[in-house]
């Protein structure tokens, strides 16, 4: 029996500084409406040119990530993120904060690129988005713990993950440059299984829609519908993502032993009811209910839709792919969120996503019990620089995304 390869924690590291923004989108929403001359559409608005540059990322580079060279590309998502949230945090001139988001956003896509097509090349694919998920929702956790004692202002939020940035640059000294071409990469630059990677690429924006367009304003909807405050609805949102670890950490045991379209198809179906009981809350125990079920299936899915992604192509392009169209329904999401419960109402824009939720789940169950049908070839890309000669390899065998996504 082999031992277990170890895990290439410079990737784990990277989808989580990528995916940071998103999971922090409720609050830097809200806080740049308080702390910035901009109503709750406005601020939405920066929140989705956040996103939508982090999308646009992901769909230029989603075939480049070889070429260029994972440590290249890291480095300059990196800097792009810290520059631009840095400078978006130390601002109080809107434009120069709508530059730096959308600059910061790129960054973010590019990181999420980069690992993404690292995770789908490795092994067991399965194990080390699980471990991304993880990281980066027990860090937004501790984040949504923390920065209501630190005081107001617009900065604090978009500074964390500037900071993230610059503490995970030390690990892309382990990624690799620019892959050799050869005979074996020009044959597979054909994209592999189209039809089923092209639906569920053009599913995973109203996936994401929903999903985001209720993050993107739950803060508000605590504070203003559920009457609660800033400090307990960052408590809320904690036990909320805590939940999504246990969500993350279950999904990871359980693998692909029941397959991956009753998780995805059932997953959504619950997911739709959660997101239909928070937007109607009226008190704590609804709030939270609704946030912490939601958060507890939502990390669930979306792992098991990015080892689908995964499994249509070992090289990673249909993960990142698909994972960029799931951006753009995030990007989309926080403005959706305001307009429709500005106009019709938490409650209504509850139910409209619900159902889109709903509409969306068959789709992408029925590429999960397509792709279940076919065995594909594992195949294995370096993605990390070897550390030195160590006796024989590490060996997993395991199945199988991405966020936006995160999605969040």
């Amino acid at each position: 029996m082999s031992a277990r390869r170890p895990l290439p924690w410079s990737l784990v590291a990277l989808f989580m500084a990528g995916n940071l923004a998103p999971y922090l989108l409720p609050t830097t929403v809200g806080r740049l409406e308080s702390g910035l001359p901009l109503t709750a559409t406005q601020a939405g608005a920066i929140g989705t040119a956040l996103l939508l540059s982090s999308a646009t990322a992901g769909f230029l580079l989603a075939s480049r990530v070889d070429r260029i060279g994972g440590r290249t590309l890291a480095r300059l998502g990196l800097a792009l993120a810290l520059l631009g949230y840095g400078g978006a945090a130390l601002t109080t001139v809107v434009p120069a904060v709508v530059a730096g988001a959308v600059a910061g956003g790129f960054g973010s896509g590019t990181l999420t690129a980069v690992a993404v097509s690292g995770f789908a090349a490795h092994r067991d694919p399965h194990r080390v988005t699980t471990y991304g998920l993880l990281c980066v929702s027990a860090l937004a956790g501790a984040l949504y713990l923390t920065l209501p004692h630190l005081g107001p202002g617009h900065g604090l939020p978009l500074a964390a993950i500037a900071l993230t940035a610059l503490a995970v640059w030390p690990l892309t000294g382990r990624l690799t440059g620019p892959a050799v071409p050869d005979r074996a990469v020009a044959g597979e630059r054909r994209l592999p299984h189209r039809r089923a990677g092209l639906l569920l690429a053009a599913s995973m924006p109203c996936w994401s829609l929903a999903q985001n367009a209720l993050w993107g304003v739950s803060g508000r909807l605590g504070l203003v519908q559920a009457h609660l405050t800033e400090v307990t609805v960052g408590a809320v949102f904690a036990v909320a993502l805590g939940a999504g670890l246990v969500g993350v950490a279950g999904a990871g045991v359980l693998g692909t032993r029941f397959g991956r379209a009753v998780p995805i198809g059932g997953g959504t179906v619950l997911i739709a009811a959660c997101i239909a009981l928070s937007a109607s809350a009226t008190d704590l125990p609804a709030f939270a209910g609704g946030e912490i079920a939601w958060n507890l299936f939502y990390p669930v899915v979306q792992t098991y839709v990015i080892c689908l992604a995964a499994s249509l192509d070992p090289r990673g392009r249909w993960a990142v792919f698909v994972g960029s169209a799931g951006s753009l329904g995030t990007a989309a999401g926080p403005l959706t969120g305001s307009l429709l419960a500005g106009r019709a109402g938490f409650p209504v824009m509850g139910e409209v996503l619900a159902l889109l939720l709903l509409l969306t789940a068959v789709p992408l169950t029925a590429v999960a019990l397509r792709a279940g049908r076919r065995l594909l070839p594992v195949v294995e890309v370096p993605v990390e620089a070897p550390a030195a000669a160590v006796r024989s390899a590490y060996d997993t065998a395991s199945p199988n995304w991405y966020a936006s996504t995160s999605a969040r």
